[in-house]
């Protein structure tokens, strides 16, 4: 019984004059390990808005509204529910849509608001049915990665001319007023009104 005892003095007594593990943090700077997981920083620029992060994120800290009226999807992040898994930065399409930081790390408020972030995406929506189809820059990135296979597409090709210009939107698509016909394979459709067309008129 003795021995623990002795032990238990000898580690309070080294532990008493041994420099802290722990930093001053906030009286001086913290400077963070490397592999930190700190506060995820989203990269507007390669962000595409393609909802992966939020179907990953396990306390949903990631949500995405569709607003079809002004033809954008707002994406809300609240890092008072983030608990900096790295799940967003893991399975990003892009690989560069959010990056978790290695230096912000203190987010301590008294107001939970200033914890959220909101992100605005530019909507394709189709002009048969009014389905949601993506965002536009989801459809872009897409179409970067098929190279010469997203000619195949109809969707691509507005996408490709609306880049380079060769023809005015006007002049290729004509808005659906009725029901679909041959002419609005130029339209941006969803799959389903897309398949409709062909099924009828190929």
């Amino acid at each position: 019984m003795r021995y623990p005892k002795m032990r238990e003095l000898k580690e309070a007594v080294v532990s008493l004059f041994s420099k802290a593990y722990t930093t001053k943090f906030p009286v001086e700077p913290h400077i963070p390990e490397e592999g930190y997981r700190g506060k995820p920083v989203v990269d507007d620029a390669n962000c595409v808005g393609c909802e992966t992060c939020a179907n990953v994120c396990p306390p949903q800290a990631i949500t995405f509204r569709d607003d079809k009226e002004r033809k954008i999807r707002i994406i809300t992040r609240d890092y008072g529910k983030c608990i900096f898994c790295g799940q967003c930065e893991e399975h990003c399409i892009t690989g560069n849509g959010v990056k978790l930081s290695d230096q912000i790390y203190d987010l301590s408020t008294f107001d939970r608001s200033q914890l959220v972030e909101t992100q605005e995406k530019e909507l394709l929506i189709c002009e048969s049915c009014g389905v949601v189809i993506t965002t536009k820059e989801h459809a872009q990135f897409l179409q970067s990665k098929l190279g010469p296979k997203a000619y195949a597409s109809i969707l691509n090709l507005n996408l490709i001319n609306e880049k380079l210009q060769l023809a005015k939107k006007e002049e290729v698509e004509v808005p659906v007023r009725d029901e679909l016909k041959r002419k609005d394979l130029f339209n941006t459709l969803c799959p389903n009104c897309l398949r409709r067309v062909l099924v009828k008129y190929i």
